[in-house]
């Protein structure tokens, strides 16, 4: 329990500061700007209690506005994903459900149910972020872009991470 909790706080401190020292620097183009920090949300157990959820949600976000000067922009969209997280994860389960102490990662359940969920929180993340950015309309299909193009690069990004840094957890054959 303690190794477990001290993993994900490993985690929520790496994805921060690696967020906002080298991430937040990048901007190619106007249009991609990646959010790596929303794997910590997409990362915690399957059965994580949902205010542990919203409460580090929330400091992640506020963290992050505080250095990045959005005004709660970044906690306010990371408390959204933590809410929606579970009716995600509850449409696409697997017909045998999920282990309870398990972190939904690319070596659990395989590729392509992990590309469903990656992707519909990563572009929920990233849509419900660039429309409240902009706050308006006029641009609905440049902020779509912005939107669409910076969840790809982060996708990309979260696969990266999920080679490099996860074991592949062995079934029980030997």
């Amino acid at each position: 329990m303690i190794i477990e909790l001290l993993k994900h706080t490993g985690r929520f401190f790496l994805l921060l500061i690696l967020q906002l020292f080298v991430l937040n620097n990048i901007q190619l183009s106007g249009y991609i700007n990646p959010y790596l920090y929303v794997l910590f949300i997409m990362m915690l157990p399957f059965e994580a209690p949902v205010w542990i959820m919203l409460l580090s949600s929330f400091m992640m976000g506020l963290l992050i506005d505080m250095f990045s000067d959005t005004s709660g922009l970044h906690a306010s969209v990371c408390v959204f994903v933590a809410y929606i997280r579970k009716p995600i994860l509850r449409f696409i389960s697997p017909r045998e459900g999920y282990e309870a102490s398990a972190i939904p990662s690319l070596s659990y359940l395989g590729f392509g149910w992990y590309i469903w969920y990656a992707g519909l929180i990563v572009f929920i993340h990233h849509v419900t972020f660039f429309y409240l950015e902009a706050f308006k309309f006029s641009e609905f299909f440049r902020t779509l872009w912005r939107a669409l193009c910076s969840s790809l690069f982060t996708l990309l990004l979260i696969f990266l991470y999920q080679y490099l840094t996860l074991k592949p957890q062995r079934s029980g054959k030997k």
